[in-house]
């Protein structure tokens, strides 16, 4: 059991028969009155994201989720098949189910299914991925003294800005947590 005054950035806990993740958390002690925890969760199945107040002595059920390594393996249709380097057994995934969260991975990358009681609810690609510059406009002589940028499309798909002296062809290094360019390899 963990209480509202526990609450950090990132935990699970359960909360109405689901399981919540905190996106946002304050402790706020009023000059009169007594203290509470105003919070900002979001459901990690539906997505759905709440704000509520709650008293920091208010107890909850800690929401222990799964994370196992998955290797992706190929897209068929609406189906994303993932395998488990472990066993070798295959799990498909819909569109629905992942959202964008594939939007910077390519084939035989590893990622994390995050699961809660068997039912996968999100997949975690890596942190940081190395993808080709696949096209992006040719920089512009005297444009590259200031901090320009311009868009480019990555070998997934993914479009991300990046600098002017980025070309067709550079391998480039992503954050996935943010989307933005980070530096070429």
């Amino acid at each position: 059991m963990i209480t509202a005054g526990d609450f950090r950035n990132g935990m699970t806990f359960e909360y109405d028969g689901s399981v919540c993740q905190v996106v946002e958390f304050q402790h706020v002690k009023p000059g009169k009155g007594a203290a509470f925890v105003r919070t900002k969760f979001k459901n990690v199945i539906t997505g759905a994201v709440v704000e509520k107040s709650f008293n920091p002595t208010e107890k909850f059920e800690k929401a222990m989720v799964e994370r196992k390594d998955m290797e992706y393996l190929y897209q068929d249709g609406d189906l994303y098949y993932f395998m488990d380097p472990e066993t070798y057994e295959q799990a498909p995934l819909s569109a629905d189910q992942l959202g964008d969260a594939l939007k910077f991975v390519k084939e035989n990358m590893q990622v994390k299914f995050c699961s809660f009681k068997g039912k996968v609810f999100s997949v975690e690609p890596p942190t940081f991925v190395e993808l080709a510059v696949m096209h992006t406009e040719p920089g512009v002589k005297g444009n590259t003294a200031t901090n320009v940028t311009k868009p480019a499309t990555l070998e997934t798909g993914a479009t991300v800005t990046v600098p002017m002296f980025i070309n067709d062809g550079d391998m480039i290094r992503v954050d996935t947590r943010t989307g933005e360019y980070m530096e070429r390899v």
